[in-house]
C-alpha cells in the first residue's frame, strides 16, 4: 500500500507570478489568481499546508464584468450596528478602488481560516501595469 504524500515546508519552493488582467473576467482572473495562492497547480498540493506562490496582478483598472453587473452588482458591508449596511455600486467601486475589486473576489475563493488569510497576504494587485517586483523576476500567466 501506498502512502499518502504530504508536503514539507523544506519541499516549497516559492515563485513569483504575474496576472495581466487587461480585457480579461473578473472571475477568471480571480480563479486563475486563487488557484496559484492555495499551490493547487502544483503537484505537491497539500490541504492543510500553505504550497502556494506570490501573486500580482496588474491593470486592475481594465477588469471586465459580463452582462450587467456594472450597474447591478453591489459590494457590501455591515458595521455590525443597526443601520450600519453600507452599499456601492461595482462601476464606482471600480473607479474609486479597482484593486479591492479583484481582492474582494480572490478573498472569497479562499478558505476562511488563518491558513486562508496567509494565502492571502501573498497577492498583489496594483492599477495599472507598474509593480515594485520586477527583482523576483516574475513569470507572466
Amino acid at each position: 500500500m501506498e502512502k499518502t504524500y504530504s508536503a514539507k515546508k523544506e519541499d516549497i519552493k516559492r515563485k513569483w507570478y504575474i496576472i495581466d488582467a487587461k480585457g480579461k473576467v473578473l472571475g477568471k482572473v480571480a480563479v486563475k489568481a486563487a488557484t496559484i495562492l492555495r499551490g493547487k497547480h502544483k503537484p505537491i498540493y497539500t490541504p492543510h499546508i500553505d504550497t502556494g506562490d506570490q501573486v500580482i496582478v496588474i491593470n486592475a483598472s481594465q477588469v471586465v464584468l459580463t452582462g450587467k453587473k456594472l450597474e447591478q452588482k453591489y459590494y457590501r458591508r455591515h458595521s455590525g450596528y443597526p443601520g450600519g449596511l453600507k452599499s456601492i455600486r461595482y462601476d464606482r467601486l471600480l473607479k474609486e478602488k479597482p484593486e479591492k475589486v479583484i481582492e474582494l473576489a480572490v478573498k472569497g475563493m479562499l478558505p476562511k481560516t488563518k491558513l486562508g488569510r496567509a494565502m492571502f497576504k501573498k497577492l498583489r494587485v496594483y492599477k495599472g501595469s507598474e509593480h515594485p517586483h520586477e527583482a523576483q523576476n516574475p513569470i507572466r500567466e
